[in-house]
């Protein structure tokens, strides 16, 4: 058995491709893990719970036939779809995590964020987080009518598509002295998470951080077993 780590999904109705790949991973290599962690952003935008798309019916139907079958399903919200609730995990029969959160399995020890939050040096961005994770904030924003958190989220997508076309690189990537403090604080040697959009494997003074890869031409899945962890990629088909 294994455990299976995967983020940055960013679906949406614009790309059934990526949702093609992911369905197809719930009923295939998802359906022989003992657990499924989904660490933030598998939506483009979530507006709330109560979004009536047809993708995002099909999406939570697929996650609660997998939990159903018995696979143990995590989800931790992104900076896409922050907006995800209790009524969107209880139709999933999935588990909301915290935004730091410390996975134990086959002797090994983990922390497994997000990641955006190790992004310090953005301080645009941190900023808008504070905001956007705040309870009051999003209260009232899950109250809008349906079309104004609709309308919003477009405006969001484009805001960020256009203040990261004239960010320097190394500012959308994670800190490190962000990176060694929260391993620190959790006492922990290797760091899985997402948001950055930069697969890999860093070797560390204190161990080690795995970054997660978006679903795009590639599909990323990061496998931990009794041999250890195994960051993979698959490429995701076009054809229907």
């Amino acid at each position: 058995m294994s455990v299976l780590f995967i983020s940055d999904l960013h679906l949406a109705p614009e790309r059934p491709a990526v949702t093609r790949a992911f369905l197809s991973f719930l009923s295939d290599r998802a359906a022989n893990a003992e657990s499924l962690y989904i660490l933030g952003d598998l939506f483009e935008a979530w507006i709330g719970d109560d979004d009536p798309s047809a993708m995002a019916a099909e999406v939570q139907d697929a996650l609660r036939n997998l939990s159903d079958s018995g696979v143990n399903l995590f989800i931790q919200q992104g900076n896409r779809d922050f907006l995800l609730g209790k009524r969107f995990t209880k139709r999933c029969g999935a588990v909301m995590l915290g935004d730091e959160h410390i996975i134990e399995y086959a002797g090994h020890r983990a922390l497994a964020m997000h990641g955006d939050s190790l992004c310090t040096d953005d301080i645009d961005y941190q900023r808008f987080r504070r905001k956007a994770r705040n309870p009051i904030y999003k209260w009232c924003l899950s109250h809008l009518p349906l079309k104004r958190r609709q309308k919003l989220a477009t405006d969001w997508r484009a805001k960020s598509m256009a203040a990261n076309s004239n960010k320097a690189s190394a500012i959308m990537d994670v800190n490190a002295q962000a990176v060694a403090t929260v391993m620190d604080n959790h006492g922990v040697e290797v760091l899985i998470h997402g948001h950055t959009h930069r697969p890999n494997r860093h070797a560390l003074a204190s161990g080690e951080r795995i970054v997660l890869g978006d679903w795009h031409d590639l599909g990323w899945v990061l496998c931990l077993d009794d041999s250890g962890y195994n960051l993979e990629s698959f490429v995701i088909s076009s054809q229907k």
